[in-house]
């Protein structure tokens, strides 16, 4: 029986993206609004619960009104907005996280989707959290860079007329909202310092953990942390482990698709180690990944629709 899916703000960046991956599909079926209606409340509360399935793409106070406009027992929701991702009760969209969260997703009715940059932490820091070669309280923190894109609209408006267009640093306060996520799921005691930038690509994405491999417990080899990362990700169709030598790794690597690829670098010598995720930011870190978890609620092929 075909599903129904409303995406609730169809018309941002993560929306579109999403639409894109559910069109042509005979296993989902879109409900669409009017231009003239995408803001009208009644429209919207109707929409949300004749849908079995719900896609929010909103800001934060937009979606968490979107949820208290359910008046049933049976509408599910993914959540893009950063609203419900530590939220009690919901459960976390990152399919890889542990061994058990496919099985979670796919039981839940609410699931929040993981933000760009914490998939790539998150993918990189927790296997090791959970194996014990990082401690809970250790002192991480992780460098990034992403495609404008990520910004949506006004972002991309401003990138596209600006003069300059270079690397910019921001969330220089660390207070970044994607910082409570990234501990919480991570199993760390503190948050990680967190420092983000913007590049001159339109989508891409690059998520950066520097270990120093000599201080931590027991002093673990680069393959050592290689082979955990390889196993944690042994069986996944969208996140690959790659042990091939690089001298450089490219933002735009995974770019329009939906998949992420991992590395553990470093120098043995020295026991200094720079783990890599690249990754799209409009892909697995938003848009293939709300299709991933969605798919996975309706208990259709997980990687339906993505593009890998």
């Amino acid at each position: 029986m075909t599903k129904t899916v409303f995406i609730d703000g169809g018309a941002g960046t993560t929306g579109l993206e999403i639409a894109d991956r559910l069109s042509g599909r005979a296993d989902l079926s879109i409900v669409t609004l009017p231009d003239d209606r995408r803001k009208d409340a009644e429209a919207r509360r109707e929409a949300i619960n004749d849908a079995d399935f719900v896609i929010l793409c909103l800001p934060d106070d937009a979606a968490r009104e979107a949820v208290s406009l359910i008046g049933n027992d049976r509408t599910r929701v993914v959540d893009a907005s950063t609203a419900h991702r530590t939220t009690q009760g919901w459960v976390y969209g990152l399919a890889e996280l542990e061994p058990e969260q496919q099985d979670r997703i796919a039981s839940a009715r609410f699931v929040s989707n993981p933000g760009c940059y914490p998939t790539g932490f998150l993918a990189l820091v927790r296997p090791l959290v959970r194996a014990g070669i990082v401690p809970a309280d250790w002192p991480v923190s992780v460098n990034a860079a992403s495609g404008y894109s990520g910004g949506g609209k006004a972002m991309i408006a401003e990138y596209e007329t600006a003069e300059e267009r270079a690397f910019r640093p921001y969330g220089l306060t660390l207070a970044h909202k994607h910082a409570p996520e990234m501990q919480v799921h991570s199993g760390l005691t503190y948050a990680p310092i967190f420092a983000p930038a913007v590049v001159d690509t339109y989508r891409g994405m690059v998520v950066e953990v520097p270990l120093p491999l000599y201080a931590l417990p027991g002093a673990p080899s680069l393959d050592r942390i290689a082979d955990v990362l390889a196993e944690a990700y042994a069986d996944s169709r969208i996140v690959r482990f790659s042990a091939d030598a690089v001298a450089a790794v490219n933002i735009e690597e995974n770019a329009g698709t939906d998949r992420m690829t991992l590395r553990v670098c470093g120098n043995a010598a020295t026991g200094q180690a720079r783990l890599i995720a690249t990754l799209d930011n409009l892909g697995k870190g938003a848009g293939g990944a709300a299709v991933q978890n969605l798919n996975i609620m309706a208990g259709l092929d997980p990687t339906a629709g993505l593009v890998l």
